[in-house]
């Protein structure tokens, strides 16, 4: 059975049926498309019910690197107190830098390796930018929960052993609300194994996220 629903700011109910007193496991598959129907690849689904799961070993240092003057990859999901290291691939010299209330940092201008990785403590959205190169433009998304998912090719998230009701956030770099804001989204319970959800989203263009704070000019 497939159920399309639209997303908003509000918590929305995906199947209108009165909540029962105890929950079940199943298997959920998330189609997430914009408006036009078409996929949404990299949108992060993350479980946001009182029952996540803690992360019990320690956590691999993630690699967001800069090739070809881009974010590679262009979104990386990390959990809180992971750390980031920022190689540089490129043969020119980068300035990575954030102002995101998650983790404002920078790495001034640098090639190769960068002394130390990078801590992300709090959860949120970090939005990176290069001072010297307007269209560099990548997230890392940090996670509070262990469970976090991201959308692949065909904008399919697959959610195994699911406990319903469950409460989700929704969240991509197109989407028309705040780059900061995780969507809510509850799956009751009996609801259908296969949902598309949609969101609605900008024009694919980059966005003036940083705006002059820094000034630098090209290599």
């Amino acid at each position: 059975m497939r159920l399309q629903v639209m997303v908003t700011k509000s918590v929305i109910t995906l199947f209108a049926m009165a909540l029962a007193s105890k929950g079940y496991a199943q298997d959920v598959t998330l189609n997430i498309v914009d408006q036009y129907g078409q996929p949404l690849t990299n949108a992060v689904v993350e479980i946001a019910s009182k029952s996540n799961k803690t992360l019990s070993q320690q956590l691999p240092v993630l690699i967001m690197d800069q090739v070809d003057k881009q974010f590679s990859p262009t979104l990386l999901i990390a959990h809180q107190g992971q750390q980031v290291n920022f190689p540089n691939s490129d043969n020119i010299r980068h300035h990575v830098y954030s102002f995101s209330e998650a983790k404002p940092f920078q790495l001034k201008l640098y090639s190769g390796q960068p002394e130390n990785p990078i801590t992300f403590e709090n959860q949120g959205v970090v939005i990176l930018g290069c001072n010297i190169h307007d269209s560099m433009l990548g997230y890392i998304y940090v996670a509070k929960s262990a469970d976090v998912y991201q959308s692949d090719e065909r904008g399919n998230v697959q959610l195994s052993g699911l406990t319903l009701p469950v409460q989700l956030t929704l969240w991509h770099a197109l989407q028309k609300n705040t780059l900061e804001e995780k969507q809510p989204l509850t799956l009751a319970v009996n609801s259908p194994h296969s949902l598309q959800v949609t969101l609605q989203t900008t024009e694919p263009k980059p966005r003036n996220t940083f705006g002059s704070k820094f000034k630098g000019g090209n290599d």
